[in-house]
């Protein structure tokens, strides 16, 4: 941790930033939407088998 002397002799210390990470949203959009959507797909199939097997 870095330690500044101030006028009048008073001492600052600063923490230490952490590393800025770039985040892209519209990637993590993209997967999320494929996996609702693949999801969605999973349901409706797994419904129509049901039905299916049922009648």
């Amino acid at each position: 941790m870095p330690i500044i002397e101030e006028d009048g002799g008073r001492l600052n210390a600063f923490a230490k930033e952490p590393k800025i990470e770039v985040i892209d949203n519209e990637t993590q959009q993209n997967n999320v939407s494929r996996i609702i959507l693949i999801g969605g797909a999973l349901l409706v199939g797994g419904l129509i088998a049901l039905t299916v097997t049922i009648s």
